[in-house]
């Protein structure tokens, strides 16, 4: 039998609530993952790795809620609701990896989408940048040459993937910032393994005349 107006209103209208309160579920959870991907790269910068794991697992446990809220409706779930989340989970994810292995993790290893991935690894570049900074603050600084190494490699990668911005959302653009970032990187690593050179012959010499002075 056909359905009457006034109960097809209401079976859209059960329709859309049910979309509307997963919306705002998955919305609410979208905050928790940003707040704990961006404690766990806080974390990872102040060597707590083990905290830093364990933030980034509930982060994932999150998302994966949000995902499993949003099942039966895929246009909120591509309306780009989740984007910034999958993001920020994406870079720390690449962050704890590429800092505390040294390598750049395989995106089914993560498990956002690709774009999501994408913008988390160029993200990540900064964070690279910013370890850098410590460990030349610490007097560390050959130690940074294996992370500007993987700045170059995620540059690199993301300025290969010449696609319209309509596909990889904006990547052009953080290609670019990643270049600003490791230009300037570049310039503060290699003055500061520079400088600590200097310093140890100079210390070198400073000893041979002290040598020399004892009688």
């Amino acid at each position: 039998m056909t359905p009457s107006a006034d109960e097809l209103a209401e079976e859209i209208s059960r329709h859309l609530e049910e979309k509307d309160r997963a919306r705002e579920e998955a919305l609410a959870l979208t905050r928790v993952v940003v707040r704990r991907s961006g404690a766990a790269i806080r974390s990872v910068h102040r060597g707590e790795l083990d905290r830093a794991l364990d933030l980034a697992g509930r982060a994932g446990e999150d998302l994966a809620a949000i995902l499993n809220l949003l099942k039966e409706h895929p246009d909120v779930r591509y309306s780009g609701l989740v984007d910034g989340a999958e993001q920020e989970y994406a870079e720390a994810r690449i962050v704890y990896a590429l800092i505390t292995e040294e390598r750049i993790p395989h995106p089914q290893e993560v498990g956002v989408e690709m774009t999501s991935y994408l913008a988390g690894l160029g993200d990540a570049v900064g964070e690279l940048r910013r370890h850098i900074l410590d460990l030349i603050r610490l007097g560390r600084p050959e130690e940074g040459e294996v992370h500007l190494a993987a700045m170059e490699e995620i540059y690199h990668l993301l300025m290969s993937l010449d696609y319209p911005d309509a596909v990889t959302k904006g990547m052009r653009r953080k290609g670019d910032v990643a270049r600003s970032l490791l230009d300037r990187t570049r310039g503060d690593l290699t003055n500061a393994i520079g400088q600590r050179r200097l310093e140890a012959e100079l210390k070198e010499v400073e000893e041979r005349l002290n040598l020399k002075d004892t009688p």
